[in-house]
């Protein structure tokens, strides 16, 4: 299954949302990533219009949980609270829309958690110890993403991702354009998390920063990667529908 993400809605309001939905059904795609970022939230409040759009199109749904201002591995308590109350509701909600599978960012660097790692790993892994609980609790599965290259973002490679999630008992979200920022060791990400990974997001950049291109407009080596991603949902991650009919299409020619 493929899906679009709304990265490619530019509506600052959800007043286009449908005939966005519309034209994205008409490209083929199996399912909507829902983006829970500024200024259009995923929240118990505007859940039904999601679902309600998005049934009608007979459209599935994953959900892309926020990150902007989030911290699950902070060490100011109040603030890794307040990150993870939002990263509650958001499985909350997701899985009153059925969604696939909800993604996630891992915690982030600081000045403290720099010069504290240990800490800052048992805080991280005790904050996704709790978030895969309640995963588990509402069936949702958990995607925890590989961060592209970017000062204060962990999780940047596929070594460091793994010290990440530990034997915490989540998922990984596989993103393709973010790991050719950094290390572009694709066969060793899929070697080394082979079933944990539970989505991909497909994008493409030059591998100097995170551009979100369309699927062969950058450098990613998509003939040796399509075939060896694994047979979960991936969704482009592209900033509009043009790019998303390119993306499709270079899809296509690629088999």
């Amino acid at each position: 299954m493929i899906g679009l993400s709304m990265t490619a809605y530019g509506g600052k309001s959800l007043e286009a949302f449908e005939d966005w939905v519309s034209s994205a059904k008409g490209l083929g795609f199996d399912f909507i990533e829902i983006l829970s970022e500024w200024p259009h939230y995923l929240t118990r409040e505007n859940a039904a219009f999601f679902r309600e759009v998005l049934n009608s199109y007979d459209l599935k749904a994953t959900v892309h949980a926020p990150f902007s201002d989030l911290n699950i591995a902070s060490f100011n308590t109040r603030i890794r609270d307040a990150s993870l109350e939002i990263i509650h509701e958001t499985i909350e909600v997701a899985a009153e829309l059925e969604a696939l599978v909800v993604t996630m960012h891992p915690g982030h660097c600081s000045p403290i958690s720099v010069k504290n790692r240990d800490k800052y790993l048992e805080i991280h892994h005790d904050s996704l110890r709790k978030i895969a609980r309640w995963g588990e609790e509402y069936g949702v599965k958990i995607g925890v993403e590989n961060m592209p290259r970017f000062p204060i973002l962990d999780a940047q490679t596929c070594d460091r991702l793994m010290e990440v999630v530990g034997e915490v008992e989540i998922g990984v979200t596989f993103d393709v354009g973010h790991l050719n920022t950094t290390t572009g060791n694709f066969d060793r990400f899929m070697r080394l998390f082979g079933d944990r990974i539970v989505h991909v997001h497909l994008h493409d950049n030059s591998g100097e920063r995170d551009e979100h291109l369309p699927l062969g407009e950058g450098t990613v080596p998509w003939e040796r990667v399509i075939p060896k991603l694994p047979d979960v949902t991936w969704t482009l991650e592209v900033d509009s529908l043009k790019s998303a009919r390119k993306s499709l299409e270079f899809l296509k020619n690629l088999h």
